[in-house]
């Protein structure tokens, strides 16, 4: 299933910036389960795709067999029109989404475990905290804003989480939040799972490397795609079965010119984060522009994300 219809039931302000959209299909039929940390794609006519996280506060169970979805957008300042266009919708406007897919998911274990959320990056991380909470696993819960008039889920952090949640906001606390404070308090082995605004994530990588956490300690999620960077310059990339020559020009990444010249290379995120594009390097030097990799596998130059990776030499020979 590629993709279906569904019917907009709900469609509520939370915030001035966030509103809550209820989607379900229009006959009542039950929709595709998913599991803690998916999230659904919604094809935006002029827009295009826009990525959601999906949100379940009351039982895991629930995600088993769902008749609807629920999901929160953020109206972005300086967007490229996905929030605008969601926020403009109302009750019985017709979408189409994508089947749930996760890139994110809350590993199975029974020790602690801490989550972190930046404004909207809250949505993948209730349904974390609901099954957390509902098995009874010790998690801490950190959620953090500019202000608490921007945080739309206040109450449910504060019902799943007790008194292990932590709200953050910085016009109350004047500052902003302490992520590395919080990092480095965590025990030895404490799984963190994390999403927020880019510059966040970042930090958060660029923390995790600094005190030297494990490959695989950090979880994160990035629905923001990179942004082009100045100086880029075309490169070709040739495939190897085929011999196929393609150029990708400033502005286009390796993916987007595949898919428009009728290639078909698997892929996901487009954000370089989910690792379902990686593709093995046969000649060539790789620009790595991914948040996956680890530095040792950024050096050997091996493998590379073709969805935000460009080259610095002037072909590459990929295993495609």
């Amino acid at each position: 299933m590629d993709r279906f219809e569904v019917v907009v039931s709900k469609a509520e302000a939370l915030t001035s910036r966030v509103r809550e959209f209820v989607l379900a299909r229009a006959n009542g039929a039950p929709m595709p389960g998913w599991a803690a940390g998916a999230h659904i794609d919604v094809h935006l006519l002029d827009v295009g795709r826009r990525s959601y996280s999906l949100i379940e506060t009351t039982s895991p169970r629930a995600t088993e067999h769902p008749t609807s979805y629920r999901i929160a957008v953020l109206q972005e300042s300086k967007g490229q029109g996905g929030s605008a266009c969601m926020h403009n919708l109302k009750v019985g406007d017709r979408l189409e989404i994508s089947p749930p897919a996760n890139n994110f998911p809350l590993h199975a274990g029974a020790g602690e475990v801490a989550l972190v959320a930046g404004g909207i990056g809250i949505t993948p991380l209730l349904t974390m905290a609901c099954e957390l909470s509902t098995a009874k696993r010790p998690f801490s819960f950190h959620y953090a804003g500019r202000s608490r008039a921007e945080l739309a889920f206040v109450s449910e952090v504060e019902r799943l989480a007790g008194g292990n949640a932590t709200i953050h906001a910085d016009d109350e606390a004047g500052r902003f939040f302490d992520l590395e404070g919080v990092m480095t308090r965590l025990a030895p082995g404490v799984p963190l799972y994390l999403c927020g605004p880019l510059p966040m994530i970042e930090a958060a990588i660029a923390l995790a490397k600094r005190l030297d956490w494990p490959q695989g300690r950090l979880h994160f999620e990035i629905f923001t795609a990179p942004e082009e960077k100045s100086g880029d310059s075309s490169f070709e990339v040739e495939l190897k079965s085929s011999g196929r020559v393609y150029e990708i020009p400033p502005g286009k990444t390796i993916l987007d010119v595949l898919i428009e010249a009728g290639e078909d290379p698997m892929h996901d995120c487009k954000r370089g984060d989910c690792g379902i594009c990686q593709t093995a390097v046969i000649e060539g030097i790789p620009d790595h522009r991914d948040y996956i990799l680890s530095d040792s596998e950024r050096a050997s130059n091996k493998v590379m994300q073709i969805c935000v990776s460009r080259a610095k030499t002037a072909r590459l020979v990929l295993d495609l």
